[in-house]
């Protein structure tokens, strides 16, 4: 992350979990125990894979939601994951954030095994941005307050300390995403294309290592989608940014400097590796089920279904 002159870096704190929402203290749930098989690959990744993956699966009521995953995310790349309703994706990210265990396989985040550490700490490096957590945040919540509290991890405000150091961040993670004029609005008064701007300032507060995006332009229109297609196009592109992984349904919504692309169906990978071999209409129509043409114009893709 670009931080310019006189900006602290981030403090380093550890917050107690990404889905505290309310404001009066409670205890947080006990941690996710791990289970299944050893993997048969449990080496430790190279230092510069960020996230690695080997033969993952996870099940819920007996239901496969992924399987047989193997995948390595490394330093500096940017991953799309593509795929229907249903595919997967969700769940994916959701190991990628720590939020759960695999059912069974070995998952290695920033070098650390889950299973064999502290996940609160794991969170604390990772950035999350996702539509989902928009029905999370109070309300009557300033956008400036829910930046700044992502520091503890948590969604509404209550009793955390801060500082200037921690203002200084907020004003540069407002402007990065083009929303300092949003600063003293709560977060109930704004549109959908300006809650997801300042959730990504949030997901960018921290200085993460790792930046996951579920969905970030679902309920955008066209205007709201490109100004956010845009300004991770510049994330992207930037040799500072972080390393990101970004869900969508739509390969329109796939910005300008990603390099990689996964696409799943069914909790299983159809295809993945660089953009550009993976981005084929071959693999999307196979990933959705349906004869589908893919057009790709100034770094842009766009898709229809062939007749």
């Amino acid at each position: 992350m670009i931080v310019p002159e006189g900006v602290p870096p981030p403090r380093e704190r550890i917050g107690e979990d990404d889905l505290v929402t309310s404001r009066p203290d409670s205890p947080p749930e006990p941690l996710p125990e791990a289970s299944g098989e050893p993997s048969p690959h449990p080496d430790v990744p190279h230092p510069d894979v960020v996230v690695s993956m080997r033969d993952v699966a996870l099940v819920r009521d007996s239901t496969p939601l992924l399987d047989a995953i193997t995948w390595d995310v490394e330093l500096d790349e940017r991953w799309a994951v593509i795929g229907p309703n249903g595919a997967g994706k969700t769940t994916l990210v959701r190991l990628a954030a720590a939020e759960v265990h695999p059912t069974r396989g070995v998952v290695h985040l920033l070098g650390e095994r889950m299973g064999g550490v502290n996940v609160f700490e794991l969170r604390a490096r990772i950035g999350l941005a996702s539509a989902s957590l928009t029905d999370r945040v109070p309300a009557d919540e300033r956008v400036r307050d829910l930046v700044r509290s992502a520091g503890y991890g948590v969604l509404g405000t209550w009793r955390e300390d801060y500082d200037a150091a921690d203002d200084a961040r907020v004003d540069e993670m407002l402007a990065a995403m083009d929303v300092t004029p949003l600063a003293d609005r709560v977060f109930g008064t704004l549109s959908s294309g300006e809650r997801q701007r300042t959730l990504l300032a949030r997901a960018l507060m921290t200085d993460p290592e790792l930046l996951l995006l579920d969905e970030p332009a679902a309920g955008l229109d066209l205007g709201g989608r490109e100004d956010l297609v845009a300004g991770l196009s510049a994330l992207a592109l930037h040799p500072d940014g972080p390393t990101m992984v970004m869900v969508t349904h739509h390969v329109e919504e796939i910005p300008p400097g990603f390099t990689h692309a996964m696409m799943l169906r069914e909790g299983r990978v159809v295809a993945q590796g660089l953009l550009e071999d993976v981005m084929t209409t071959e693999n999307l129509s196979e990933t959705f089920g349906q004869p589908l043409e893919l057009l790709s114009r100034r770094r842009r893709f766009s898709a229809f279904r062939r007749r």
